[in-house]
């Protein structure tokens, strides 16, 4: 199955917010720990997705997302620092991919997407954090992230479980 990554114009993402929604709904509802709680619904997500419209519009995060033939499968997003001395990095967020399309290495493609996408904008530094011990945690293991710490029940799982966090950082040289 081919997946094409797109960045998502400002008129492009609004016009996505639905399909985008029930992607994250899909993760949140399978167990990722994205900052939400269940129950967890579509309206919801909207809201959330809509709420980054303007930084969107403004440059500050750029969306990507895989289509396949089933629609949006997969998304990441690149939030740029915009402070005088933070100018040089960028943090990679919400990287999610359809539980239906997991194991394809979607969501290896949407990370180089993003990686590179940073490097071209100037990027030296970029950061991330995911729940130690998952598949994406061993994504960045091995797509050349280093670990800089763990930090035990960061964050709780849709659940409300405490889960341990790891960050990451990636130097684009």
């Amino acid at each position: 199955m081919t997946h094409t990554i797109t960045r998502l114009s400002p008129d492009d993402f609004h016009y996505s917010v639905k399909s985008l929604a029930d992607l994250l709904v899909d993760v949140v509802t399978n167990g990722a720990s994205l900052g939400f709680l269940a129950p967890f619904d579509q309206e919801a997500a909207a809201a959330w997705w809509r709420g980054r419209h303007a930084a969107v519009a403004d440059g500050t995060l750029t969306v990507w997302v895989a289509r396949g033939p089933d629609g949006i499968t997969g998304t990441v997003s690149l939030a740029v620092e915009r402070t005088p001395n933070g100018r040089h990095r960028a943090e990679i967020i919400k990287l999610m991919v359809h539980r239906d399309a997991r194991g394809r290495g979607l969501a290896r493609a949407l990370l180089t997407t993003a990686e590179q996408a940073a490097a071209q904008a100037g990027a030296t530094l970029l950061l991330l954090d995911t729940v130690t011990g998952t598949a994406a945690d061993h994504l960045y293991q091995r797509a050349g992230w280093t670990r800089y710490g763990i930090v035990p029940g960061y964050a709780t799982d849709p659940n409300g479980v405490p889960e341990d966090c790891s960050f990451y950082y990636k130097q684009l040289i």
